[in-house]
């Protein structure tokens, strides 16, 4: 911990921990380094009169419960029945031994999600999400693809999850059973997470999920689509919010923005096989009370292809399945190539 963190620690009782696997390391400056007389002419009265107005004490960084609320307020609204929109946007790169990293896709998608009270110290996160794999160079969503590793022209298969269900409490979720091929035993844990302060108005947050499980797509039955017998899957977020926001118990819902990053294996529709190497999200994202930030060319596909996306489920369903679940339900396996 920075002597920075430490100081505020002391003022606030900031502890700081990890969200699954990694504890972020930020430091933050504000108006650290000039003069009072200076930093009271380059802030508004207005900006003033806020930071005095706002109870920074609520902010209970080492309270489980706290840091389930605020995990909820994070991933939707406490104010039930509303929804909260979720949007990403970036790119997807192949990482093959003995060569560079090929840029080889756009990818841009949203969510709506909507919490639900069990009435038991736990939330129900109820989601719907699509994700489009776009042209580069126009931002058109793609129905075909030329890979350039095989020289062949494959169909394009988009992600599109409802429901993507998980529940919120004062311990660590669980990691998804992904339709029952991820069986691992987790123990109760005290939910902290990792948050750290910036200068005097901004939060950071970073959240990890690693996981190894049974690939949906074995290799004897798809074998230009399968990476292999099992699935190894990183996913890696960032969050960025206001610390007034954060402190504000009125706030049900924070906007935020910040990014969003996957490694995992050749995307099945790629056929690859189990040919060395892996594909690499790279994406911003972030929650926000307009959807003016997604491209034309997504919302005028979702909207064709997808308009009951654009509405949270109500719900809780099971399963919750991820895209590789979804694919082995709904594709068939490509030919063998002689």
């Amino acid at each position: 911990m920075t002597k920075n963190s430490k100081q505020k620690q002391t003022d606030a009782q900031l502890p700081r921990r990890d969200f699954l696997t990694n504890t972020a390391k930020l430091l933050g400056g504000g108006l650290a380094g000039i003069g009072a007389a200076q930093a009271v002419a380059m802030t508004s009265a207005k900006d003033v009169g806020a930071m005095q107005s706002v109870d920074y004490s609520t902010l209970k960084y080492n309270d489980n419960y706290w840091n389930r609320d605020a995990l909820a307020r994070i991933h939707g609204d406490l104010d039930f029945g509303k929804q909260k929109f979720g949007w990403f946007r970036g790119e997807v790169i192949g990482v093959k031994p003995g060569e560079k990293i090929r840029p080889l896709g756009g990818f841009e998608g949203f969510s709506f999600t909507r919490l639900k009270d069990t009435g038991e110290g736990v939330y129900e996160k109820l989601l719907c999400e699509v994700g489009y794999y776009t042209d580069l160079k126009t931002g058109e969503v793609l129905e075909e693809w030329y890979n350039p590793y095989i020289d062949e022209t494959v169909k394009v298969v988009h992600i599109a999850n409802d429901p993507f269900n998980f529940r919120i409490g004062p311990f660590w979720p669980k990691p998804p059973a992904y339709g029952g091929l991820n069986q691992a035993e987790v123990p109760d844990i005290p939910m902290i997470l990792p948050f750290t302060e910036v200068g005097n108005n901004k939060v950071l947050l970073q959240s990890n999920i690693h996981l190894f499980y049974r690939n949906a797509l074995q290799p004897d039955k798809w074998p230009r689509e399968s990476s292999g017998e099992m699935n190894r899957v990183s996913e890696m977020f960032t969050y960025v919010f206001d610390r007034e926001d954060l402190a504000n118990p009125s706030k049900t819902s924070l906007l935020f923005s910040g990014a969003w990053n996957r490694i995992t294996p050749w995307l099945p529709w790629m056929l690859m096989g189990q040919t060395e190497g892996h594909a690499f999200y790279n994406c911003i994202q972030g929650c926000y009370d307009t959807m003016d930030v997604m491209s034309p060319q997504v919302r005028a596909y979702a909207q064709k292809h997808h308009p009951t996306f654009f509405e949270a489920p109500t719900e809780w369903e099971e399963p919750s399945l991820s895209s590789l679940e979804h694919y082995a339900r709904e594709q068939t396996p490509a030919p063998v190539k002689e």
